[in-house]
């Protein structure tokens, strides 16, 4: 956490920063970093819902300048993060957030992963989740967020994606201005909190499509999220939900590499633990 903060304090961006950090389901605690000319720390517990969406709205509520952003306690910014960011909103004054690139680190080896386009509209994110626009790359202006996209969703099931459904409001307002390089250093485990947790993603899915039907509009990204139903119902062991909802995702698209995934592991041929892992030597995830 001390490594987040200080490459939050130390970012190169001339204005006065200040740097939130709220701890959840547990008590604040002294942060040791130093802040320096024209930066600030203060440490708050999360006074909403506990979970991550809780806490990011906890944040948010107590920030009081004119741009927000988050950094999940492990990752980091490179310093030039806020500038770039800045600079693209102000070249694009229609828009009201900011993503930028990450760079993986995962077992010694990193992968970039950079937005292919500098202007990101609801369909690109409807046919693709772009796991390149990480929260931890996300600024945006407050007003725009208090006022006009919401708070982070405290409803979805453990909130799970909850980073994706906030994106879905955001760019149905106005398109999302990225910035096409790493900004954010994200070491990965290869695991996640929600790694055993496959009943929730099935859960916060079936709540996503029910919140935005957009989501149904492209037979493509219908099927990405089939697909990861049908895994999460293979790897709790449900062999026929599993085929049915691969089946469902391979109808609507052939090229689902999910699907295909599923079906091996339904019938036994590769274990969720190896399906997982092979995807992971790639830096990539289910």
């Amino acid at each position: 956490m001390a490594r987040a903060v200080a490459s939050v304090l130390q970012s190169s961006y001339e204005g006065e920063i200040e740097a939130l950090v709220v701890f959840d389901q547990t008590a604040p605690s002294p942060i040791p970093v130093s802040e320096g000319p024209g930066r600030s720390l203060r440490t708050l517990a999360n006074a909403r819902r506990p979970g991550l969406a809780g806490a990011r709205n906890t944040g948010l509520l107590a920030a009081q300048a004119d741009l927000v952003a988050f950094c999940d306690d492990d990752d980091q910014w490179v310093p030039e993060k806020l500038y770039l960011q800045v600079e693209a909103l102000r070249r694009h004054p229609d828009a009201e957030l900011a993503v930028g690139g990450i760079q993986l680190i995962y077992r010694g080896r990193s992968f970039d992963r950079i937005p292919d386009r500098e202007r990101i509209g609801v369909h690109e994110l409807v046919r693709s989740r772009h796991t390149e626009l990480h929260p931890s790359t996300f600024l945006a202006w407050r007003d725009a967020v208090l006022e006009g996209i919401g708070l982070i969703d405290e409803g979805i099931p453990g909130s799970y994606g909850e980073d994706y459904e906030w994106l879905l409001r955001a760019s149905q307002r106005s398109p999302i201005v990225a910035v096409q390089r790493p900004l954010v250093r994200v070491e990965w485990s290869g695991s996640s909190w929600f790694a055993e947790r496959w009943s929730t993603i099935i859960d916060a899915i079936a709540y996503l499509l029910d919140r935005h039907p957009v989501l149904r509009s492209d037979p493509q990204g219908l099927a990405r999220l089939y697909g990861r139903t049908a895994f999460a119902h293979a790897a709790l062991g449900q062999r026929r939900a599993a085929i049915m909802w691969a089946t469902r995702a391979l109808r609507l698209s052939a090229s689902e590499p999910r699907g295909y995934l599923t079906l091996a592991v339904a019938c036994g041929l590769v274990s969720t633990r190896t399906a997982l892992a092979l995807a992971r030597r790639f830096g990539r995830g289910i």
